[in-house]
């Protein structure tokens, strides 16, 4: 690795002109990267490490964006003070950057060739047809499927694994120097996240490219990068390599990260969750940023910023604490934590429930496809194809796969928010699926959703407190006039841990934790028994998404809730779920305890799951890499669904569908690799538990 850095960033300022003022989005940030490296940026959503690559790629947005100090050298040059012309000619042949949403960076009205030729020819001088060539040689080396075809294909057409990899080729199309990779994997499956990491170290390899990933996820940190450095405020406030911050991580923020991470270990106990949130990049506090969060703060944290002091060798942190010549200073950096984690138990539910509240049998959802004049139908979408289970109450299933694996589907289904094209589901002895409409929606205050996104389930035209009251009047709750069901909005922003005042104002004046605190108080409005929650954590910081577990475990503990849980994030379930389904095109391929199904996976398609983790502690790469998407809905292979992606297929998978084998009273799987033994378990597990997990 080469001792002269690629990337040297020196004290960075970017600021922008907004109606609070200027926001110092990057305020005096100073790395570099060498040639062959990997660095990674992390910290909280408003931290500024977004706009710290905005600022390299000289693509800040103007003019409400202005570069208000510092330099920038790339490959030997200033950059901020080049023509714009210049710049241009460096972005793509020396940097390029995939986005962090592919299908906002890639234009929906034209061809996945047409814009990757474009981003050829804007670099090379080739003809059209070399452009062509040369676009599906690069779609083929990011492991495009069928890359000839997918060039043909506009950008909706493609999942976004395959948007994502797209984006990968775009970047690479000129073979950069250094590669910035803004949250690749944010929102993606764990399986497809682990693909586009191994693509980007594969290429990183083979180009010589310098890498800057930016991410929240201290497990992808661990795997990838080669030095770290956290960033709050606008301001990095720890740097070294990663094998000595994993060790001994020393500044309280860097701290409060780690320790609200979820784990197997933390269940039963409440996540040490930071309190508060990054500050307003308008109105920083004075003397250190984190102060105000800090369960270590001083009187001088609040009067003075402390600069980055060097700890030892490669490893230096801004805080007060490890100032040797302070006369406060009492922890050196070898001294352990200074965010203290305080496992607090949480007194759940273990009581043995048996007595299901929601039972699901045989459901079945299908998309009729639609095609000619006379709108035949020629085909059907099988979202969920046959699905059995059951929640009791005051306990949490968790339904986990990949996207398209039909989890939204499934619980939308038993809401009848969707209605199902066949199959039972009873809600606390009724059946649902047989109620009328006007019955349905009398009974709705009972079970409710909170949805994946919640900036776009709130209504941005309405005010926080008709948000919430909104149900209650519908379901005839809260209370019998609009001012005593206002107070009670005002209780329910109390309860998940926002101030009453904010019934007055708009969803867009929070941040995405707080929405999604809102849309939990929406769905607490009227009193439910049950809750689906639809990955409600899933593009949230650790932080916010501690906080968030928390308040879940919390209101389960004092309000007996039932959840069934949807997520791809396993660390999440490994914390918070009593059972897991995992799910594969429209079935259940194994279900059982958490403890059971994560200690002894049995399907291939859960053990590729688990090994996909990223995992903060681990030591060793990963063993097991899942290949290829799921297959379409439309047309699912015969037999085994996933006998196409299996590395352990044989000659009944393609034949027959399995059929469930118990591995204990409460863990079951469909998978041939077990045929011999399914009728000895049988015998050995007597009949079928009441709690049929049987998908049909």
């Amino acid at each position: 690795m080469s001792r002269e850095p690629l990337l040297r960033v020196e004290n960075l300022k970017t600021y922008f002109r907004t109606p609070e003022g200027v926001a110092r989005a990057v305020d005096g940030v100073s790395f570099e990267i060498s040639p062959g490296e990997t660095f990674a940026l992390v910290g909280e959503s408003g931290c500024g490490k977004s706009v710290t690559a905005l600022s390299i790629m000289q693509l800040v947005p103007q003019p409400a964006g202005y570069h208000a100090g510092g330099e920038v050298w790339l490959d030997g040059r200033e950059i901020t003070r080049l023509p714009e012309p210049e710049k241009r000619r460096l972005r793509g042949s020396v940097v390029a950057m995939i986005f962090q949403d592919p299908m906002s960076a890639l234009n929906p009205v034209f061809t996945v060739g047409f814009q990757l030729t474009e981003a050829i020819r804007a670099h090379r001088r080739v003809s059209r047809r070399e452009a062509w060539r040369l676009a599906v040689e690069l779609l083929r080396s990011v492991h495009l499927p069928d890359p000839q075809e997918r060039m043909q294909a506009y950008p909706h057409q493609l999942s976004g694994g395959m948007k994502q990899r797209v984006m990968i080729a775009m970047a690479l199309a000129a073979e950069p120097k250094l590669l910035i990779a803004d949250e690749p994997t944010t929102a993606l499956d764990v399986t497809v996240q682990a693909q586009i990491l191994d693509l980007i170290a594969e290429l990183q390899a083979r180009l010589g490219m310098a890498v800057l990933l930016i991410t929240h996820d201290l497990g992808i940190v661990r795997e990838q990068a080669d030095r770290v450095a956290v960033m709050y405020a606008g301001k990095i406030v720890e740097e070294t390599t990663t094998e000595r911050l994993f060790e001994r991580p020393s500044h309280p923020y860097t701290q409060g990260l780690f320790a609200s991470l979820p784990s197997m270990q933390k269940r039963g106990y409440r996540l040490s969750a930071i309190p508060g949130a990054v500050p307003s990049a308008t109105r920083y506090p004075e003397g250190c940023r984190f102060a105000g969060r800090c369960p270590a703060a001083m009187e001088r944290c609040h009067l003075e910023e402390p600069p980055l002091l060097s700890l030892e060798e490669n490893h230096r942190a801004a805080c007060w604490l490890h100032a040797a010549t302070s006369e406060e200073a009492v922890i050196k950096p070898t001294a352990g934590p200074l965010f203290v984690q305080t496992l607090q138990p949480i007194q759940a539910n273990n009581s043995p429930e048996t007595t299901p509240l929601v039972r699901v049998e045989g459901l079945k959802t299908w998309f009729p496809i639609r095609r000619g004049l006379l709108r035949r139908t020629v085909a059907y979408v099988r979202a969920v194809d046959g699905v059995s289970l059951s929640v009791p109450r005051g306990k949490t299933l968790a339904i986990v796969g990949e996207s398209g694996c039909g989890k939204t589907t499934l619980g939308k289904s038993i809401l009848r928010l969707v209605e199902p094209t066949a199959g039972r589901v009873w809600f606390d002895g009724e059946e649902l699926t047989q109620l009328p409409r006007r019955a349905l929606n009398r009974r709705r205050g009972r079970f409710q959703i909170v949805f994946q996104d919640p900036y776009a389930s709130l209504d941005p035209r309405m005010r926080v407190g008709e948000i919430l009251t909104e149900g209650m009047k519908a379901q005839r709750r809260g209370g019998r006039t609009d001012a005593e069901r206002m107070e009670r909005a005002r209780q329910l922003l109390d309860r998940v841990g926002l101030d009453g005042s904010a019934v007055d104002r708009y969803p867009h004046e929070f941040s995405g934790g707080q929405r999604q605190r809102i849309a939990i108080a929406r769905a607490l409005a009227v009193e439910p028994e049950f809750l689906v929650c639809d990955e409600p954590t899933s593009a949230l910081d650790v932080s916010v998404q501690a906080q968030i577990l928390n308040l879940l475990k919390d209101l389960q503990d004092d309000l007996g809730l039932a959840y069934l849980f949807i997520t791809h994030d396993l660390s999440v379930v490994e914390y918070l779920a009593d059972e897991v389904a995992v799910m594969y095109l429209g079935r259940i391929v194994e279900q059982g305890r958490t403890e059971e199904l994560f200690r002894h996976p049995r399907h291939p398609y859960t053990q590729a799951l688990l090994e996909a983790i990223p995992k903060p502690d681990a030591t060793g790469r990963l063993r097991l890499r899942l290949e290829g998407d799921v297959p379409s809905p439309v047309r699912p292979p015969a037999g085994c669904p996933f006998h196409p992606r299996c590395p352990e297929r044989f000659g009944p998978c393609a034949e027959r569908y399995p059929e469930r084998v118990f591995f204990s009273p409460t863990h079951v799987a469909h998978c041939h690799l077990y045929a011999e033994e399914a009728e000895e378990r049988r015998t050995d597990v007597g009949s079928a538990p009441e709690r049929d997990p049987d998908p049909g």
